[in-house]
């Protein structure tokens, strides 16, 4: 997982919390896991997209895979866990590479934002993105 920011610690409350990115399926598998959810679905199924649309460059075989990753990093949606100061799982948010619905789910699907809704706050400002959960809430709709 790669660090992507940190969420302050309310006033009164012991530690923050952390958003990390989750870069490959194992991670996602853990975090499905963890979660109680279908995040490594959804991973699969959009990796076996981005790499489906990849056009390797013309040249020797042993080239073709030259590009892949940025590739995948370009066109895959982002996938992040929210994370406290001895590793739980808290929230997992999914944010498309272009146009699309952000997804945001707790553990076991349940709704973040009544307990995390200040995290995904400064994952939205961090990303530049709106993160509402009227918009990103699944579930709630």
């Amino acid at each position: 997982m790669d660090y992507v920011c940190d969420v302050p610690a309310a006033a009164g409350s012991p530690g923050g919390k952390t958003w990390f990115r989750i870069e490959t399926e194992a991670e996602a598998v853990r975090e499905s896991a963890l979660m109680g959810h279908a995040v490594e679905k959804h991973f699969r199924q959009a990796q076996g997209r981005a790499e489906a649309s990849y056009v390797p460059p013309a040249g020797p075989f042993i080239e073709q895979q030259i590009g892949l990753k940025a590739h995948l990093r370009r066109t895959m949606p982002r996938f992040f866990t929210l994370r406290d100061p001895e590793g739980n799982g808290l929230a997992t948010a999914m944010v498309p590479a272009g146009a699309g619905c952000p997804i945001v789910v707790g553990v076991g699907n349940r709704d973040p934002y009544v307990e995390h809704a200040e995290a995904i706050r400064v994952l939205a400002a961090h990303l530049g993105i709106p993160l509402e959960r009227g918009r990103c809430y699944p579930y709630g709709r």
